[in-house]
C-alpha cells in the first residue's frame, strides 16, 4: 500500500467520489433554495400579521364595504341583499 493510499481519509482516489460529491452539492443547493423560499414565505406572513396589528380594532368587525356583491336580482326585478 502506498503512502498516498494510507493518507486518503476522504477516499478521493476512486471514481465514485466525484459523483457522490456532485450529487451531495446539488442536494445541498436545493435545500438552500427551499430554505430561502420558506424564509420568504415566513417573512411575508409576518408582514401581513404586522399590518393587521396596526389596523384599528373596529375595522376588523365592520360590515362588508361592498354590500352589492351579495345582491340577488330576482326574475321580477326585485333586489335582495343577503
Amino acid at each position: 500500500m502506498s503512502d498516498q493510499d494510507q493518507n486518503d481519509y476522504l477516499r478521493t482516489s476512486n471514481g465514485d467520489f466525484r459523483l457522490t460529491a456532485d450529487v451531495t452539492a446539488l442536494m445541498l443547493k436545493g435545500a438552500g433554495y427551499a430554505a430561502i423560499f420558506c424564509l420568504v414565505l415566513g417573512l411575508a406572513y409576518a408582514v401581513l400579521i404586522g399590518i393587521s396589528n396596526v389596523l384599528p380594532e373596529d375595522s376588523k368587525f365592520a360590515p362588508d364595504p361592498t354590500p352589492t356583491s351579495m345582491m340577488i336580482i330576482d326574475a321580477d326585478g326585485t333586489r335582495t341583499l343577503i
